[in-house]
């Protein structure tokens, strides 16, 4: 039977108001005695969740909400504000990320059992820990190093030449590819790419003459990488993903792309070839980004913008028209037209 590294089982006893603000480093209002069983949105909190609160609009909630525990920005309101008679409170300096840390307190994942399940195929040269789990009908090829704890999902390809750091979750039907170099700690969701082709092609008298792309690609620790991402291997030199890098679903990075430490892509963004992104970035769902452009370190791209030069200083950055009603959009257009003809007059 699979164990699959998903399943998480919160604490029995919970966690007390008093317990949290020692494990987050925050100040308690209303009862610290109050315990926390479970993570729940705050409209549907109630007696034993623990929930959180990023800006005022959520205030009439968290004062409606009760036998709860609640994260909150310290600074966001008055104390005298607060009703915390039948709820507590515990303030600290960024809610989001404190309930995230609770998360993986809370809700671990659970440990690898190791072993090798019926109908997966090792290959004799290939070292895998014993301490890893290679669940059925996935393939280690040739010389290919599987680390500590390391998961490795029903039905995933390992190439030949691979290396995957300890404690890595590597879900079902994924493909890495020959020579991939994978780092410590990294989560690779199903159904993603790593290491395929990239788009090298030369143009040669009405024909296209295939480029053989004989680099690799480099992943750093602590990376996430999600579901039916594509990450292609370099032409020459290898793709680059640092460490922290934090990537969404159905993401296209193509080759000799190099992604800065602790920078976020969301979903269905686009890296053309040999484009260099900075450390600390954002960007946003839908964002195309051309090929041998850099962008600084501490940029953050808007969602569906379309990036056409360098960006050598951080800051925000948009394109693209907002939706409206089809009608309006229509008369914006004709205008449109009609400004380019008054100028071509």
């Amino acid at each position: 039977m699979t164990s699959s590294p998903r399943c998480s089982v919160s604490r029995d006893r919970g966690l007390t108001a008093r317990e949290l603000g020692e494990f987050l480093g925050g100040r308690i209002l209303g009862s610290p005695e109050r315990r926390g069983f479970r993570l729940a949105p705050l409209v549907r909190a109630g007696d034993g969740d623990i929930s959180y609160v990023t800006t005022r609009h959520h205030l009439a909630a968290l004062n409606a909400a009760t036998g709860v525990i609640v994260l909150l920005r310290d600074g966001l309101v008055a104390p005298e504000e607060l009703d915390t008679s039948c709820r507590s409170v515990v303030l600290v300096a960024n809610p989001h990320a404190a309930f995230g840390r609770l998360s993986t307190l809370l809700y671990r994942r659970r440990p690898v059992d190791p072993g090798v399940e019926a109908g997966a195929w090792i290959h004799p040269d290939a070292v895998v820990d014993p301490s890893a789990r290679v669940c059925s009908g996935a393939r280690i090829g040739a010389g290919s190093r599987i680390g500590a704890r390391v998961y490795i999902g029903a039905g995933t390809v390992v190439g030949d030449d691979v290396a995957v750091g300890a404690d890595g979750y590597v879900y079902a039907n994924c493909s890495i590819l020959d020579g991939v170099r994978i780092g410590t700690g990294v989560i690779i969701q199903p159904g993603a790419v790593i290491g395929a082709d990239g788009f090298g092609f030369a143009a040669d008298q009405g024909e296209w003459v295939k480029v053989e792309q004989l680099g690799s690609v480099i992943i750093g620790n602590g990376v996430e990488i999600g579901a039916n991402t594509t990450i292609d291997r370099g032409a020459l030199d290898d793709t680059v993903i640092g460490n922290g890098v934090k990537i969404d679903n159905l993401v296209h990075i193509a080759h000799n792309v190099r992604v800065g430490d602790h920078t976020a892509i969301a979903g269905c963004a686009g890296i053309a070839g040999s484009a260099e992104i900075g450390k600390h970035c954002a960007i946003g769902g839908g964002a195309g980004i051309l090929g041998h452009l850099q962008i600084a370190d501490h940029v953050t791209i808007h969602a569906m913008t379309l990036v056409t030069r360098s960006i050598p200083r951080p800051g925000h950055y948009a394109s693209g028209v907002p939706h409206q009603e089809a009608r309006a959009w229509n008369f914006s257009l004709a205008a449109l037209r009609r400004l380019g003809r008054r100028k071509r007059q």
